[in-house]
C-alpha cells in the first residue's frame, strides 16, 4: 500500500492558495482484496531538504487511528503569505503495516490577505457600446543586479491578459484572470517566473483583451462591468542573499498598439498581421513610439484567490472535410471539423501581403452547403486576419472563441488543403473521469455527445450554450446536470468557484437570479409598476433555476465527500430556504403562486406538450416542488454539519410544505394536477406523495407516455429525472423504452442525425420542418445530457451511499434492459478513493460481471439472479466466500470489501 495523488485542497501542488489550514487527500495505490488503510501520519516541512529528512518543522500529524483519506485538515504552524510548504503521508493498512511514503507534494500560500502590490493601469482609449478599442500591449524594463533565488508573479485584470517577461509567455491559462462578477470581486493568479528573469535586464509586459469585463457579454452590447482592460500586477523576486525586489504596475509602464484591432468574445477577433511589434515584451527594444499609461482608481471589489481549474487548450481537431460553396465575387471554402467543439481554429493558409480573410462559425449546414449562421443571433463569430507577407503564415486568436464544428473562410487567392485548418479546443481544466459504453452504438454516442457538452460550456462557469450572444452561467441547467458532470469529470473545484458566483449573486434577502454570475441580463418586472428589479425578492430566478443554489453543493458532497463546500456556504443557503419562506408564506406555503409578486419561473423549459417554451406544467406546483425539495436537502445538510436543530427545522418544513402541495395538486386517488409527465415525475422524485399513492400516480405517468407512443413530453425541469422515477417504481421497461426512442422527442434522435453534442431542443432539426425557430436553438446545450447520471447509476449500476458520501460505500446494483436491446454495460468512475468498475454483459440467461472497488472502501453488490441459481464468484460459490445478505426482487445481495472481482449468475430470459 502507498499513498499516491496528493492533494491540497483540489489540485495537486496549487500556487498561491488563501486558505489557512487547507485539506490534504490522498489515495492508496493497493490492489488487494479488503485493502484498507487504519492509520495515517502527515509530516509538513517548509523545505524539501527538511521533510526528505523526515524532519517536519511545520506539522507532525502523529500516527492518527483513522481510516481518513480525504479533506483531512492541516493543523501545524500558521503560514504567512507567499510560502511554500512541503508535505508527505505515510499510513497503516488493514493490518497495522506501515507503508512507504508519498512522494513529496507541496502547497504555496498566496498573499492572505495581504494587499496586491501596483495600480490599476490601462490605456486613455476605450471602446463603445457596441465597438471596441484595439487591444493594448503594456510593458515594463527593469534590471536584476543579483543572483536570483525564485520569482512569483501576482496578477490579475479588469478584463483579461496574457503575460510574457523576457519573450516568454507566462503559464499556459486563457481567459485569465476569469469570470467573476467583477462590480464584488476579481481574481488573481500566481505563477513561478524563477526561470523567465536574468541577471541584467529584463522586461515584462502583457496584451490585454476585453473579456467578460468589458466585451458583449450578450445581447444587451458591450460594457456590462466597465469601459476598457485594466491590468494590475507584482513580480515579487527572492535573491539568493534573502533580499527581495519588487516589479509593479505604475505609471512607469508604457503601452502601444499592435496588430490585435477587435477583439470579442462574441464577435471575433481582428488580426492585421502587418502591425505586429517585434519583440515587444524583450529587454533593450526602441520605446520612442509607446507611451505612457494611464493609472486608475482602485475600485471597491475583492482581488480574491482563484479556487477554481483554469481555462486551457485541450487538444487538436484536424478537419475531415473541407467543401468549396460558390460565393460571388470569390469562392468560401468551409472546413468541417467532425466535432461540434468550442475554442477557435488555428490555420497555416498562404496569403498575400494585405489580403484580409474572413473566418465565420457555425454548428450547422445550410441545405445548399452554406454556413447556419441565423442561430446565433447578435453574435458575429466571425475572425479577421490581414496577411503581412506572401508567405505561409500561422495564427491563432488570443481573445475570443466560438462554439463551432464548420469554419468558412472567404478571401484566399489560392485554394487551402484540408490539413490547413485545425480546431483548438478549449475549455475549463476539468479532468476526464468517467467512462461509459454498451452494446448499442447510438447510446454510445449519446455518452460522447454528453461529454462534449460538457466540455464546450464548463468554460469558467457552467454556462448554457457556447455560439450565440447568451454564453451565460444559467442556473438551472447546471443544477439539471451536475450529477452528470461529477461522473464525467473532476469538478469539485469548478463548482467550488461557481458556489462563490452564487455567494456574490445572493441579494441581502437571499434572493438567487436566474444566471451567475448575473448580468442582469434577465430582467425580473415588478408588478404594477413595470420597474426592473434585479435584486430583491424580484431578482429570484424562479424555480428549478434558483434552486441550484442547494442542490449543486449537496452533489458536491455526494460525489466527493466534500463538507467544505456546504459548511462554507451554509449562511447563503439558509438565507436562500428563508427567502423562499418569506415569498411563499403570505400565500399559503404555495410557491410561485399566481397572486405572488414576482418572477414565476421558466416552468418545465422547452417541454414539449405545448407550443409555448414555458411547458403547461403548472409554475405553481414546480415552485411548491422544489422548495419542498431544498427544505429536505437543507435538513440532511444541516445533520451532515452536525447542525441537528436546523436539520429538524428543515424537515418539518418539508413535511409542511409537502401537505400543502399534497392539499392544492394531488387527488385522493393519487392524480396530479395538469397530468403532465413532469408533474408526476417532481410529485414522485421529490417524495412527496403518500406511499399508497405512488403506484397510482406511476401509472398515470406510464399511461401518458404509452399515449404518446413511448415519447418524451418533459421538458428542462423534468428530463432529468423521469427513468430514474420509473426504474424506482417498477417500470424500468418504460424507461428503456424512452432511452431507446430514435423519434422527436427522445434522447437518440439528435444522435440519428448526426449530432456530436446535446441539443438545446428535442427538435432543433427535424426532416418535415427543418431547423427549429433560430431565436433559441442551439446544437450545444447539455441539459437534456442528464440522462447520463441515470445510465451510470442504474444502467451500469454505479451509485454513491449518501450515508458515506464520496463513493466511501459503492452501491452495486446494475438495471437490467427488459427488452435486450442493451446486453453489456461498463462504466469506470476514477473517484476521490480510486477507480471504480462496472463491466457486466448478458449473453442468453448467462450474466457475467467484472467491478472493482478501490482501495479504503466497501460496498454492496447486488448480483441479478433467477430462483435458485448460485452465483458465482471468481469460480467459487459466493454464498461461501462473501458476505451475504439475502436475496430481494430478484438480487443476491453481498457485503465486500477493496479488490477485483468477477461475478456470473443465471437470469430468467423475459
Amino acid at each position: 500500500m502507498k499513498p499516491t495523488e496528493l492533494r491540497c485542497e483540489y489540485a495537486q501542488n496549487p500556487l498561491g492558495i488563501d486558505v489557512l489550514n487547507p485539506r490534504l487527500s490522498w489515495k492508496l495505490e493497493d490492489d488487494r482484496r479488503g485493502a484498507a488503510q487504519s492509520a495515517y501520519r502527515i509530516l509538513v516541512a517548509s523545505s524539501e531538504e527538511l521533510l526528505a529528512r523526515g524532519e517536519a518543522d511545520l506539522w507532525d500529524s502523529g500516527r492518527v487511528e483513522s481510516d481518513q483519506t480525504t479533506w483531512v485538515e492541516y493543523g501545524g504552524e500558521t503560514l504567512s503569505a507567499r510560502a511554500r510548504a512541503w508535505w508527505k503521508v505515510s499510513v497503516w493498512n488493514e493490518a497495522g503495516e506501515e507503508s512507504a511514503a508519498s512522494d513529496a507534494s507541496w502547497w504555496e500560500t498566496g498573499l492572505l490577505g495581504e494587499s496586491l502590490d501596483g495600480e490599476w493601469i490601462g490605456t486613455p482609449f476605450s471602446g463603445g457600446t457596441q465597438n471596441s478599442s484595439p487591444a493594448p500591449f503594456l510593458r515594463k524594463s527593469f534590471t536584476l543586479d543579483k543572483p536570483i533565488q525564485s520569482a512569483r508573479l501576482y496578477v490579475t485584470a479588469l478584463g483579461i491578459y496574457e503575460f510574457s517577461i523576457n519573450g516568454a509567455r507566462v503559464g499556459e491559462d486563457v481567459f485569465a484572470p476569469g469570470w467573476t462578477d467583477y462590480n464584488k470581486r476579481v481574481q488573481y493568479h500566481v505563477y513561478d517566473v524563477s526561470d523567465l528573469l536574468q541577471n541584467g535586464d529584463n522586461a515584462c509586459g502583457a496584451i490585454l483583451g476585453d473579456g467578460w469585463y468589458c466585451g458583449q457579454l450578450e445581447w444587451r452590447g458591450r460594457e456590462r462591468y466597465g469601459d476598457r482592460p485594466q491590468l494590475r500586477a507584482q513580480i515579487v523576486v527572492t535573491f539568493e542573499d534573502g533580499s527581495t525586489q519588487l516589479v509593479a504596475t505604475d505609471s512607469s509602464w508604457k503601452y502601444a498598439f499592435g496588430p490585435i484591432l477587435e477583439s470579442d468574445m462574441l464577435m471575433g477577433e481582428h488580426y492585421d498581421a502587418r502591425r505586429e511589434i517585434p519583440d515587444w515584451d524583450r529587454a533593450g527594444i526602441d520605446e520612442s513610439n509607446w507611451q505612457n499609461v494611464v493609472t486608475f482608481q482602485h475600485p471597491n471589489l475583492e482581488i480574491s484567490p482563484q479556487i477554481g481549474p483554469t481555462v486551457r487548450r485541450q487538444e487538436i481537431l484536424p478537419a475531415i472535410d473541407l467543401k468549396v460553396v460558390n460565393a460571388w465575387p470569390g469562392h468560401n471554402y468551409v472546413f468541417d471539423l467532425g466535432q461540434n467543439m468550442v475554442g477557435r481554429v488555428r490555420f497555416k493558409l498562404r496569403g498575400k501581403r494585405g489580403e484580409t480573410i474572413r473566418l465565420r462559425h457555425a454548428e450547422m449546414l445550410k441545405p445548399d452547403g452554406g454556413v447556419y449562421l441565423e442561430n446565433l443571433r447578435s453574435a458575429r463569430a466571425t475572425d479577421y486576419y490581414t496577411f503581412k507577407s506572401d508567405e505561409i503564415e500561422e495564427w491563432e486568436p488570443r481573445f475570443t472563441f466560438h462554439g463551432f464544428r464548420y469554419v468558412e473562410i472567404y478571401g484566399l487567392s489560392q485554394t487551402p488543403s484540408p490539413e490547413a485548418v485545425v480546431g483548438v479546443v478549449l475549455n475549463s481544466e476539468i479532468a476526464k473521469t468517467g467512462e461509459w459504453e454498451s452494446n448499442d452504438a447510438l447510446l454510445n454516442q449519446l455518452q460522447h455527445n454528453i461529454w462534449w457538452g460538457q466540455k464546450g460550456n464548463f468554460l469558467e462557469v457552467p454556462t448554457d450554450c457556447p455560439q450565440r450572444d447568451e454564453r451565460l452561467g444559467w442556473t438551472g441547467d447546471a443544477q439539471v446536470f451536475a450529477r452528470t458532470a461529477a461522473f464525467n469529470a473532476d469538478v469539485a473545484g469548478f463548482f467550488a468557484k461557481w458556489q462563490r458566483d452564487i455567494r456574490d449573486a445572493q441579494s441581502a434577502e437571499g434572493a438567487v437570479p436566474c444566471i451567475v454570475p448575473n448580468t442582469g441580463a434577465v430582467p425580473c418586472i415588478v408588478p404594477n409598476t413595470g420597474a426592473v428589479d434585479n435584486h430583491g425578492i424580484f431578482g429570484d430566478g424562479g424555480p428549478a433555476w434558483s434552486d441550484a443554489t442547494v442542490i449543486c453543493p449537496w452533489t458536491m458532497y455526494l460525489v466527493y465527500g466534500d463538507k467544505g463546500i456546504l459548511a462554507d456556504n451554509y449562511d447563503v443557503l439558509a438565507r436562500y430556504l428563508q427567502h423562499l419562506d418569506d415569498l411563499s408564506r403570505p400565500h399559503g406555503m404555495i410557491r410561485s403562486h399566481l397572486d405572488a409578486p414576482g418572477f414565476g419561473g421558466f416552468g418545465d423549459w422547452l417541454s414539449t406538450d405545448t407550443q409555448d417554451v414555458f411547458g403547461t406544467t403548472r409554475k405553481d406546483l414546480i415552485g411548491t416542488a422544489f422548495f419542498a425539495y431544498c427544505s429536505r436537502l437543507m435538513s440532511k445538510i444541516a445533520r451532515v454539519l452536525g447542525k441537528n436543530d436546523d436539520a429538524a427545522k428543515y424537515e418539518a418544513l418539508f413535511e409542511e410544505v409537502k401537505a400543502v402541495f399534497n392539499a392544492r395538486f394531488v387527488t385522493p386517488d393519487g392524480l396530479v394536477a395538469g397530468g403532465t409527465q413532469t408533474s408526476y415525475v417532481l410529485a414522485l422524485h421529490f417524495d412527496l406523495l403518500a406511499p399508497e399513492l405512488r403506484a397510482a400516480a406511476t401509472q398515470e405517468l406510464v399511461r401518458d407516455i404509452k399515449n404518446r407512443k413511448n415519447h418524451l413530453s418533459v421538458g428542462f425541469v423534468g428530463s432529468p429525472y423521469i427513468a430514474q422515477v420509473l426504474s424506482d417504481n417498477g417500470r424500468a421497461d418504460i424507461a428503456f423504452d424512452l432511452l431507446h426512442q430514435t423519434d422527436h422527442p427522445s434522447w437518440l434522435y439528435a444522435v440519428t442525425q448526426g449530432a456530436t453534442t446535446i441539443w438545446e431542443r428535442w427538435d432543433g432539426w427535424t426532416h418535415d420542418k427543418g431547423f427549429q425557430s433560430a431565436g433559441m436553438n442551439s446544437f450545444n446545450h447539455y441539459a437534456y445530457g442528464a440522462i447520463g447520471a441515470w445510465m451510470v447509476a442504474k444502467v451500469a449500476g454505479i451509485e454513491s451511499d449518501e450515508s458515506e458520501a464520496g463513493y466511501k460505500h459503492i452501491i452495486f446494483k446494475p438495471l437490467l434492459d427488459p427488452t435486450k436491446k442493451l446486453n453489456q454495460a461498463r462504466a469506470a468512475f476514477d473517484s476521490i478513493h480510486g477507480e471504480i468498475v462496472s463491466d457486466w454483459k448478458l449473453d442468453g440467461e448467462n450474466f457475467t460481471w467484472k467491478i472493482v472497488v478501490p482501495p479504503n472502501t466497501h460496498a454492496t453488490v447486488w448480483v441479478p439472479v433467477s430462483g435458485a441459481a448460485q452465483v458465482i464468484e471468481s469460480g467459487k460459490v459466493a454464498r461461501e466466500t462473501l458476505d451475504f445478505v439475502g436475496e430481494e426482487d430478484g438480487y443476491a445481495q453481498f457485503q465486500i470489501g477493496a479488490g477485483t472481482y468477477e461475478f456470473s449468475s443465471l437470469v430468467e430470459a423475459t
